[in-house]
């Protein structure tokens, strides 16, 4: 069962109740993936399949035949970093750390689902272009827990990529 993982396939056949995030950090040795509840509730296993959001612990690989993913390490390097990874570095939306690749893939599905329009349970007016403000950022993002308590500085990170990509 191949899937492209960061532009390279992967082969999967191993256990079938194995999921994505035990693949990737096991399997693949795509440790940026973090482990943190294993239920879905902290978002520090973010991933993007197909270019949207999903947390990995809660979905099997075999689930992902020919699907794409795109975890932390695909995004970028710190050699060549997407915009999201410089502005958290900017603005110190890392702290300790163990959250910021699901922060970061996150933000990355969150900015492209405002692109398409996309409502959150926020948004004023479903028929108007989405407008991206700290209270939308906060609540499209609030599947993603810090424990350090950055929220501020990476929903500034968030918005100073949001203002360069216009």
């Amino acid at each position: 069962m191949p899937l492209t993982i960061n532009g390279t396939e992967h082969s999967f056949s191993g256990d079938p109740r194995t999921t994505l995030l035990d693949f990737l950090r096991r399997d693949c040795g795509l440790t940026g993936t973090k482990k943190g509840c294993d239920h879905g509730q902290c978002g520090a296993c973010t991933v993007l399949i197909n270019g949207q959001r999903i947390n990995s612990c809660l979905t099997l690989a075999v689930m992902h035949d020919g699907d794409s993913v795109t975890t932390i390490e695909g995004l970028g390097t710190p050699d060549d970093m997407h915009p999201l990874q410089s502005a958290f570095v900017r603005h110190d939306g890392y702290q300790c750390g163990y959250c910021t690749p699901g922060q970061i893939c996150s933000a990355a599905g969150m900015l492209q689902e405002a692109a398409m329009g996309w409502p959150s349970f926020v948004t004023d007016d479903l028929s108007a272009e989405v407008s991206l403000t700290a209270d939308e950022i906060r609540e499209r993002m609030s599947g993603n827990l810090c424990r350090c308590g950055a929220y501020s500085n990476i929903v500034d990170a968030i918005t100073e990529v949001k203002e360069a990509g216009r």
